[in-house]
């Protein structure tokens, strides 16, 4: 949960609390986690705390919410996962094939997860540790790259942003130009 506040100082701060079972399942832990120091002083740890913060009061998709709380719990607590296994790559490749599926509507994580027996941040997990980048991130790469294939065929950008699934066509030249670096428009113009 996160709470925006101010105190009779008019200083603004924002509380975010985690519950202590919600931590312990993506931690993947049954006991309560302790810290022999003091984490305060932890710019990254800082960092992941307001990218989430953030989130979650811009109301962001869940699943980059649920990434963002496995990046800030991993940041707590090293976890290890190998790498190697050929029923590995089988998980991936089914579960890039259920987000591929899926282009056109928002990302699922949950029906990805019951259909391969593992939790939100376990797959979560798993899918950066094989791949180098989230479930999410994957997703909307692959959304911007359909987008393009769309403007390259039609020539429309508008019509990208609506077989995409982008909200308008600022969303859509915002992750474009992460991608490209340029913009759905600039893009389209040069094609011609």
């Amino acid at each position: 949960m996160t709470r925006r506040a101010h105190d009779e100082t008019g200083l603004d701060y924002v509380m975010l609390y985690i519950e202590p079972t919600l931590l312990l399942e993506v931690l993947e832990k049954k006991n309560i986690v302790r810290f022999s120091a003091p984490i305060v002083y932890d710019y990254r740890l800082e960092q992941r705390i307001l990218s989430l913060s953030h989130a979650i009061l811009s109301e962001k998709d869940e699943a980059l919410c649920s990434e963002l709380l496995l990046s800030l719990t991993d940041s707590l607590i090293q976890t290890d996962f190998s790498t190697d296994d050929k029923k590995d790559h089988a998980l991936i490749r089914k579960a890039k094939e259920m987000l591929h599926a899926n282009f056109d509507n928002v990302l699922k994580l949950d029906e990805i997860c019951k259909e391969l027996h593992l939790s939100k941040f376990q797959l979560i997990r798993f899918f950066k540790a094989h791949t180098g980048i989230t479930p999410y991130q994957y997703f909307l790469n692959c959304r911007i790259e359909r987008a393009k294939q769309v403007i390259e065929k039609n020539r429309d950008i508008y019509a990208a942003v609506v077989q995409c699934g982008f909200v308008d066509l600022t969303h859509l030249n915002k992750h474009f130009k992460s991608v490209y670096g340029t913009t759905a428009y600039e893009y389209l113009s040069h094609l011609s």
